[in-house]
């Protein structure tokens, strides 16, 4: 490619070489996040506050978002509401029900073991010696031989069972917080000087007695999403007078509890001991091992410990009689001291439990050997063989090799077996739902060719002269270029009546019960629903788009599949890791706990090459004759916007054919002067111009809505009225109630990486200004140029640091149990 520094100024975009034009602005642009992560909490960066520099949380793209704009007002009507309105459970509702449901679960079974503590009850005998440990490990002397050189607690099964009773459905909304308890709250809260509109907040989280709980500890406030320490101080300073001080144990343990939050919404499930004293020093508690010991005696949060092997090393071998007895053995073996939050704890055992049951389950007999290796063809065919054999297989690959998943799909419906695909977004379920109608096809065809001349037929999955498989392949009609680059509308289309990801039905075999969303699996809306014991009616899922699972959700996925169902993980390791904490297909990949197949059909096209050395650290040129790749390159800010808007409003659907509601614009981070909410305020005043009377919306708009955290689906404003904004999500109506519009609802031209993962559209506006050349990573870049279809145009104003990020800046670390737990219950793979 050839970089025409004239054409720049010309209105149709301008195809030039490796990314590296100039461009700077001051200052640094925050890091954006998944949407909802946390709606009233800061920018992302300064989610891991406190914990970030002395622990290095923070992964940028998995902080909280920035909530904008006032809630929506101007509603008309008058003010009633539809009388089976309040009967009807939410999508979001529904799957806090789900979550509810799978933590008392966990906790039942978490009570037949040996926990480290009982929440509420002071540390004594072996949880007293394991504190003990902690501070031995500290100061750099020697653990007691006594705490870690017992045996393991509670040895644990190699396939556990878990608990199963009927999963009862909420059948009505939850029960509103009365009036009178938010009166109580907000008279605290004036007295105290915070802002009376969190009284309704701080209501629901404490629950009953908020009041008395927030006048007796005024840190309390802390749990509300969105406060910060310092404002938790300002607070108890006004009730408590005198009595308020930093050394307060009442505010050690708050802020213990806030930065162990933090560090989960930047993708930890646990930090290390060190660390989190490191951060509770920076946030001005004077005695940190005192705060973290009154919160471990207060059951808010819990105590680990694993055992590590020195780096390079063997495992250690088994301690000899004379060594067990001595206890000279295990005392001297490196270990990890972690504290974590019981959530993310009992998360992460629940999910290693599930695992190592399906991992030394057999599976069904559902179909002989010889049928599944008949059917074991062309590029899927080791995946089909990996799945035949075992229960959990990870599979890897590009977005051409989703294929593979949906021949193995078909493979397994044609065999006989329940079968049920979740991807991560509603997107993300149509391309499956394509490409699994696609492979069921060509599977039907090649039976009716059999049948009529056997030798001439190819069997299922068959390569033509290309070695592709039948089937979908990249830039056919029926595979990923096919009805994702169609616009009407229909089934497999590209957009629906917004013209975003997933406005087309699942397709013909892509039913809700045969292809969903991990979220609608879950929370019972989609998907082939559960038998009498709460399990999933399926003996194969298929989870795509595995990278975007959370700790949580993964836990439920394996706790709600029934003995010898097959699963399989399947995504892209070089995209961006999940929004919530944990990095669960990172961690099993690395555990090699299971089969591992990496597929080697490759993405077509020049963004495929682009986005494919992107993926090892190399940033090539490519060869763009159709202008598939365009490099448009910016001197600041100001320019940035300008050229952005230009692209959207004119130059792509002049030049490429992509109309503006048919591409995408992706940003580092919400705030700057680059950030989404500039491009979205400056693409609204070009597309859909108007006063903003919902809130800031009107109808026409392109959103960005929330239902849950760490989730994001595109849609359409609609209209609104008393109940609420109108949006049209996936072609499906949606009402936000006025109250939550804020929290929820975003303009959606412009989104962050974290926010598109999962979905792809026709064209892609990557925006990079050089106030977030600090922001840039290689999975950022990755995910974010791996968006488009069949256009990727990049506003470039980073200069170097964009060649810099892809060579050398890897994702930040997450700190995690998983691993650990995987060994101490199922043997490496080899």
């Amino acid at each position: 490619m050839t970089t025409d520094p004239a054409a720049a100024e010309e209105t149709e975009p301008v195809t030039g070489p490796e990314p590296g034009g100039p461009g700077a602005g001051p200052g640094a642009d925050d890091e954006g996040s998944a949407d909802g992560s946390r709606a009233s909490a800061d920018s992302g960066d300064e989610a891991a506050a406190g914990a970030t520099d002395a622990t290095d949380t923070g992964s940028g793209e998995g902080g909280p978002s920035e909530s904008e704009g006032p809630a929506a007002d101007g509603a008309s009507g008058d003010g009633t509401a539809a009388a089976d309105t309040a009967a009807q459970l939410s999508e979001a509702e529904a799957e806090l029900a789900a979550q509810r449901e799978f933590r008392e679960r966990i906790e039942r079974r978490k009570a037949e073991k040996e926990g480290p503590v009982q929440a509420g009850a002071r540390l004594s005998g072996k949880a007293a010696d394991l504190l003990a440990a902690v501070r031995a490990v500290e100061s750099g002397g020697k653990p007691p031989a006594s705490v870690f050189a017992e045996p393991e607690p509670a040895p644990r099964r190699s396939a556990p069972e878990p608990e199963r009773r009927p999963q009862a459905m909420p059948s009505a909304t939850p029960a509103p917080v009365a009036s009178e308890a938010v009166d109580t709250v907000r008279a605290v809260l004036v007295e105290g000087g915070a802002p009376e509109a969190l009284a309704a907040q701080v209501a629901a989280v404490l629950g009953e007695g908020a009041d008395t709980q927030l006048r007796e500890d005024p840190w309390q406030l802390l749990r509300v999403a969105g406060v910060r320490p310092e404002q938790a101080d300002g607070f108890a300073r006004a009730l408590l007078g005198a009595e308020c001080g930093p050394d307060d144990e009442r505010r050690g343990r708050a802020v213990t509890v806030w930065l162990l939050e933090q560090a989960a919404l930047a993708g930890h499930t646990a930090l290390e001991a060190q660390a989190l004293h490191a951060a509770l020093a920076q946030r001005s508690v004077p005695d940190p091992e005192a705060a973290v010991q009154s919160a471990l005696a207060e059951g808010d949060a819990l105590v680990f410990q694993d055992a590590l092997d020195e780096p390079g090393a063997p495992p250690a071998p088994a301690p000899s009689e004379e060594e067990a007895e001595g206890e000279e053995g295990e005392a001297a073996r490196p270990v990890r001291v972690l504290i974590g939050l019981e959530r993310y704890a009992l998360a992460e055992e629940s999910l290693a439990d599930g695992l190592a049951r399906v991992v030394n389950s057999l599976p069904k007999e559902d179909g002989s050997a010889a049928n599944w290796e008949s059917a074991a063809t062309g590029s899927a065919a080791e995946l089909i063989r990996a799945v035949a054999g075992h229960g959990l297989v990870l599979h890897t690959g590009g977005e051409a090799s989703r294929a593979e998943p949906a021949a193995l799909a078909a493979t397994a419906r044609s065999l006989g077996l329940r079968v049920c695909a979740a991807a991560h977004t509603p997107d993300g379920r149509r391309r499956f739902a394509a490409l699994l109608a696609s492979a069921e096809g060509a599977g039907r065809g090649a039976a009716s060719a059999s049948a009529s001349d056997p030798s001439s037929a190819p069997g299922f999955g068959a390569e033509d002269e290309t070695g592709a498989p039948d089937g979908p392949r990249p830039g056919t009609d029926d595979g990923p270029g096919g009805p994702a680059r169609t616009h009407d509308g229909a089934a497999g289309t590209h957009g629906g009546a917004s013209g975003h990801p997933g406005g087309g039905q699942p397709g013909d075999v892509g039913t809700d019960e045969t292809v969903t969303t991990v979220a609608g699996l879950l929370a019972g809306a989609e998907g082939p629903g559960r038998d009498a014991d709460g399990m999933l009616r399926t003996d194969l899922l298929i989870v795509l788009d595995a990278p975007q699972l959370d700790v949580e959700s993964a836990a439920m996925l394996a706790e709600s599949l029934p003995d010898g169902a097959r699963l399989v993980l399947s995504g892209d390791p070089g995209v961006l890791w999940s929004a919530g904490p944990g990095r669960v297909f990172a961690d099993l990949l690395a555990a090699r706990a299971c089969p591992q197949v990496a597929s080697r059909t490759p993405d077509p096209g020049p963004i495929g090459e682009l986005v494919s050395g992107i993926g090892i650290g190399e940033l090539n040129q490519v060869a763009a004759p159709g202008k598939e790749v365009v490099i448009v390159p910016v001197r600041d800010a100001g320019e940035a916007v300008h050229r952005t808007v230009q692209l959207i409003a004119d130059s792509v659907p002049r030049a490429i054919g992509i109309p503006a509601e048919q591409t995408q614009v992706i940003t580092p981070g919400h705030g700057g002067a680059v950030g989404t909410r500039a491009l979205n305020t400056a693409l609204k005043e070009r597309l859909n111009p108007g006063p903003g009377r919902f809130g800031g919306f009107d109808p026409g708009d392109r959103i960005a809505y929330s239902p849950a955290p760490g989730r994001t689906v595109p849609g359409q404003v609609v209209k609104a009225d008393a109940d609420g904004l109108h949006l049209e999500c996936v072609g499906a109506p949606v009402v936000v109630p006025k109250e939550r519009v804020e929290q929820t609802v975003r303009h959606g031209w412009a989104l962050t990486a974290h926010q598109a993962v999962g979905a792809r559209w026709p064209a892609a506006v990557v925006v990079l200004p050089g106030d977030a050349a600090q922001a840039l990573t290689r999975p950022w870049i990755y995910t974010a140029f791996g968006r488009a279809e069949q256009h990727l145009s990049v506003v470039h104003g980073v200069d170097q640091a964009l060649p810099r990020a892809v060579a050398e800046v890897a994702a930040k670390p997450r700190t995690t149990r998983l691993p650990a737990l995987l060994r101490a219950q199922v043997p490496a793979a080899g």
